[in-house]
């Protein structure tokens, strides 16, 4: 039973590395970053370019820790929390069958991701090997809570941080004592 959650967690990991990379890089026959970015804004996920660095990041960082056994319970989040809003925000209005386009393998996905951190990632793992006790339903719940709540406060974020950067001219506010384009025109 051990190997078995171990290769399941393994090639869950190593699937959803390249999931996230293929939104980063456009490795793996993927669309890139610029190509994502402009599907997310399509979408309403703004700013787009962002929310494709943080979806690719959570599925490529998570896929990584869930592999290795690292950090389970957070891999799980991360994990969760890109497959609810792929559920959100492009297959709830498709109904269950993914021949419709719908939910279902995402569902089938968080179920399994959850099911590795109930378990723990086993004793072929970092946190095995560091003798950490990162499993248990309390641990899949708090996976499951946070991948709830992730991408609506990283959206809430992304967008603030958004208005901020179009309020002060991205991000960057002169220095008291250096001159500005006008004063040196």
């Amino acid at each position: 039973m051990r190997f078995m959650f171990t290769a399941l967690r393994v090639l869950i990991g190593a699937l959803f590395i390249g999931h996230g990379t293929q939104k980063l890089f456009g490795w793996f026959n993927g669309h890139g970053l610029e190509a994502t970015a402009g599907g997310f804004d399509s979408m309403g996920l703004k700013p787009g370019k962002a929310t494709a660095v943080v979806a690719g990041m959570s599925e490529a960082g998570g896929g990584a820790l869930l592999a290795s056994g690292m950090a389970t319970p957070a891999a799980g989040a991360a994990l969760t929390g890109t497959m609810i809003q792929a559920i959100r925000t492009v297959h709830a209005k498709n109904g269950p069958w993914v021949s419709n386009g719908g939910w279902e393998y995402n569902a089938v996905l968080i179920a399994a991701v959850l099911a590795i951190v109930e378990h723990g990632p086993g004793p072929f793992s970092i946190d095995g090997a560091l003798d950490l006790d990162l499993k248990g339903s309390g641990w899949a719940l708090a996976a499951l809570a946070a991948g709830i709540a992730g991408p609506p406060l990283v959206q809430i974020a992304l967008a603030t941080f958004a208005e901020t950067d179009a309020e002060t001219g991205n991000g960057e506010t002169p220095d008291a004592g250096s001159e500005t384009e006008a004063e040196t025109a």
